[in-house]
């Protein structure tokens, strides 16, 4: 458990959560059923909506295989970026990132009466593999020339998605392809809205990690994070250091004082 408490705090929570789901419900102890997507029953006003399902939906795996590959591959990459990526450099900052890219993957957006677009277009029930797809291609696009291992092929990280979308694509069809790509498309919004719009369009950057969100995480004045390069402190504001009138020590020409003192 020591161990565990170690691991970036969202890729944890997000890989242990679709282990220990999926594990239950393949193996016959709990019901699926009760956490996939299912449209009718998310929007709908002739009864209480299970809102639950846009969340709990990215908790469920793929069968067989797909119980130790999806959670391998998620935490893989997410804790990449969680722990080395320069987007995320301040507490919270990957967390808003997963809220957004899983947003997009589980709505398309207002225009459409928050119609899923993964579950309503596609058919989907589940979206773990999109997500894990955003996950690669913000690595990717982060690690374009790093080696990555994809069971016994070496090659350059900007290939992963293509990879992912491919093995999807043999094992289980077009359409789960499909529906994973939607997690591509997600992350490619929030590279274009948080660095290519503002940094070569003139833009601003809207999408920014409230306060409170970064107080969840330890981000307060005065702590540290571990990064991959050393130790990153948060400053103290100057709203917290007292102000004073007078010196403090010995001051070979007198003590301070205001002016008009």
């Amino acid at each position: 458990m020591d161990v565990f408490w170690t691991l970036p705090p969202v890729t944890r929570t997000i890989t242990a959560a679709a282990v220990v789901i999926s594990a239950l419900g393949y193996a016959g102890i709990i019901s699926l059923s009760q956490f996939v997507f299912f449209h009718p029953y998310v929007f709908t006003i002739k009864a209480l909506p299970q809102i639950w399902r846009l969340v709990t939906a990215f908790f469920i795996t793929k069968p067989k295989m797909g119980i130790a590959l999806d959670p391998y591959f998620l935490y893989q990459y997410g804790s990449g970026l969680e722990r080395e990526s320069s987007r995320f450099s301040q507490p919270g900052d990957f967390l808003v990132y997963t809220v957004f890219t899983g947003s997009l993957i589980a709505e398309k957006s207002t225009l459409t009466c928050f119609k899923a677009l993964a579950g309503y277009f596609l058919n989907a029930y589940t979206f773990l593999p999109a997500l894990t797809l955003a996950y690669a291609y913000t690595y990717s696009q982060d690690n374009p020339s790093r080696k990555v291992s994809f069971f016994i092929i070496t090659f350059d990280a900007k290939y992963l998605p293509l990879a992912l979308l491919f093995m999807t694509l043999i094992m289980d069809g077009p359409a789960p392809a499909l529906s994973q790509a939607t997690g591509l498309v997600a992350a490619h919004m929030f590279d274009f809205l948080t660095r290519i719009w503002p940094t070569f369009g003139g833009g601003t950057n809207y999408i920014t990690t409230p306060a409170v969100v970064k107080g969840w995480f330890g981000g307060g004045a005065g702590t540290q994070q571990a990064r991959s390069y050393g130790m990153a402190q948060q400053g103290r504001s100057t709203a917290d250091v007292p102000a004073s009138g007078r010196s403090t020590g010995t001051n070979p020409w007198g003590p301070g004082r205001r002016l008009g003192e």
